[in-house]
């Protein structure tokens, strides 16, 4: 919780940082909403033949004879309108991620910027792909199967803003359905899973790729499988990228921890009391004997790390389990437990150790105290003896 006090004010210079960035986001979208007007402003003169090209799947399976209808009144001026701004808003998605990233890439780390890049890019041609099995695979086989069913006596008229409808949903299905790579990808690498573990799930992958295909498209087996299949597919391409991306990273960290393991052996050698490898100072039940243990400690974790790393090597990264996890640190407790009791019998040692000259210091200060005392003696018998004089 923040110890911030109600009644202080932010700093000039946070609210001159905060202003800049609403500034900055502002600017962001205006930009964004001048691209989709210029977009739309060129596009809107062809808005009856981009409405014609888009139906053009449903007109080749029409019987003859019939068309397309417009039910509502404003329909053939407003579902052309609004398929020309969805349009612009899909063309102009490149530009608007762009400026997306432009806005959030000064405060990411490197490591981010180098992974958020392809994956925003890789996501993008992938909705597009997906537009476009759509419409040149998928729409020419169910409008083929749709008007192929219709009973005898009916004529399939279809109407234009529901047959807009429903190629939107088609569209966005698809689109979203093509992101399974990439979504593979990222919890592969956000640690939330691993390959080995979704090769396991690969039977419920199936089966929810089909229930997937079910609630977003029409109920009908055909376009059902046409979903479902390219998901399964793209499942498992995202599935050997994963295994790629683990492989590389298991190799970089085997060398990182072999570096490691080098500075850990050489650590306590340059650090420790006695030098290389020496008796250490202090005694066996002083600080070289904590020494000594923190020496031992440092070399058994660089061995460890040492065998983890070509272990690593060998056979590719694989993280440890619960039960590993929590002997690992019942060790690490116990030897930071040894550590500190060794502390404390080198501390109890040092502090005991001055206590000896103690003694002689009251000694001297009672013979001080005894010499005081012995004075008035002494002045009395110089008096007894001018009273000997006397007489």
């Amino acid at each position: 919780m923040s110890k911030t006090k109600p009644g202080v004010e932010p700093s000039p210079e946070a609210t001159e940082t905060l202003l800049t960035h609403l500034i900055e986001l502002r600017d962001r979208i205006l930009r964004m909403f001048i691209a989709i007007l210029v977009m739309f402003l060129i596009l809107f003169p062809f808005a009856n033949p981009i409405y014609t090209w888009l139906a053009g799947p449903l007109m080749q399976h029409l019987p003859e004879g019939t068309s397309m209808i417009a039910i509502d009144v404003a329909a053939p001026f407003l579902i052309p309108f609004k398929l020309t701004l969805l349009l612009a808003v899909v063309l102009s998605i490149p530009y608007l991620l762009y400026q997306v990233w432009s806005f959030v890439a000064p405060g990411l780390y490197s490591h981010e910027k180098s992974m958020a890049l392809p994956l925003v890019a890789s996501s993008t041609a992938l909705f597009y792909l997906g537009m476009a099995f759509a419409y040149f695979v998928v729409f020419p086989l169910i409008f083929a199967f749709f008007t192929a069913t219709a009973p005898e006596g009916v004529a399939v008229m279809t109407d234009i803003s529901r047959y807009l409808s429903f190629v939107i949903m088609l569209f966005i299905a698809f689109g979203i359905a093509f992101e399974v790579p990439v979504a593979t990808i990222l919890l592969v690498s956000m640690g939330a899973t691993t390959p080995a573990k979704l090769s396991q799930k690969r039977p419920y992958v199936i089966v929810g790729v089909f229930l997937v295909g079910m609630v977003l498209t029409p109920p009908d087996i055909i376009s059902q499988t046409l979903l479902a299949l390219p998901m399964w597919l793209l499942f498992e391409i995202g599935l050997i990228l994963s295994r790629i991306m683990e492989r590389k990273k298991a190799q970089r960290r085997a060398t990182a921890g072999g570096d490691d393991a080098a500075d850990a052996d050489d650590g306590p050698d340059d650090d420790g009391p006695g030098g290389g490898g020496g008796t250490p100072r202090g005694g066996p039940g002083g600080s070289g004997k904590a020494s000594g243990t923190t020496r031992a400690a440092s070399s058994t974790a660089a061995a460890s790390a040492g065998g983890g790393a070509s272990a690593a090597a060998r056979t590719g990264y694989t993280p440890l389990t619960d039960d590993e996890m929590d002997a690992e640190l019942d060790r690490i407790e116990e030897e930071q437990a040894e550590l500190r009791r060794q502390r404390g019998s080198a501390s109890t040692l040092a502090t005991d150790a001055p206590a000896d000259p103690a003694p002689e210091a009251d000694e001297s200060q009672s013979g001080e105290r005894l010499a005081d005392d012995g004075q008035p003696d002494a002045d009395a018998s110089q008096e007894d003896g001018n009273t000997g004089r006397d007489r």
